[in-house]
């Protein structure tokens, strides 16, 4: 006898499916949060891990009641530093040194191609001060 005879026997596998593709998505993100949380111990992350691997529904549910919270922050946090250090990097790599961009403008106001008020503009912005 095959299970999937009619639409609703379809429409449930579906379900139960994406129910169980979404619950192990849970299971990794609350992993991935009890090692990126530094104010747990080791032995408590120890003790969230072995629950998860023995009564993992019961488990997953207490942590995102108890600590969802803290993990809606530490996500953030997370987005923000790796925005912060995307910055830093693009900076680093797409820009000359400051001393250098100024150089270069201070040449182009002595050939007379720009203005002293562009100069400054250019200045300013080299050193990272914002109009």
């Amino acid at each position: 006898m095959f299970f999937l005879n009619s639409l609703w026997d379809w429409f449930w596998f579906l379900f139960w499916a994406f129910a169980y593709v979404a619950y192990l998505f849970a299971l990794i993100y609350i992993i991935i949060d009890v090692f990126r949380d530094h104010s747990l111990n080791g032995w408590l992350k120890a003790v969230w891990l072995i629950f998860l691997v023995f009564v993992p529904f019961i488990t997953a549910l207490v942590y995102l009641i108890a600590r969802g919270s803290g993990m809606a922050e530490r996500a953030g946090r997370r987005q923000q530093e790796y925005e912060e250090y995307s910055e830093d990097y693009i900076r680093s790599v797409s820009f000359a040194s400051p001393t250098d961009e100024i150089a270069k403008a201070k040449t182009l106001l002595d050939a007379g191609t720009i203005t002293q008020g562009e100069f400054d503009a250019l200045k300013s912005k080299a050193l990272g001060n914002k109009f």
